[in-house]
């Protein structure tokens, strides 16, 4: 599970099996947890998150989608 980012207390990070998968980014605070598409950048998934939580997360990994996807594409050989 490679960290990367680190953004406002939250962790992105990918695992590394999930290669059968679209382009996709898991975050996790304290005990809450989700994992956002790439593209087009979109919740997948939410375990914890309020609304606020998430529209911040979506933010995040909007400003950082080319940075995130240039790691997902190196790390995964596509």
């Amino acid at each position: 599970m490679p960290t990367i980012l680190r953004a406002e207390g939250y962790r992105l990070y990918f695992y590394s099996h999930e290669t059968n998968e679209p382009p996709h980014i898991h975050v996790d605070k304290e005990n809450s947890s989700a994992k956002f598409w790439l593209n087009p950048v979109s919740l997948s998934r939410n375990a914890g998150y309020n609304a606020i939580e998430l529209r911040i997360i979506k933010d995040i990994i909007t400003l950082n989608k080319n940075y995130l996807l240039e790691k997902w594409y190196g790390f995964f050989n596509q």
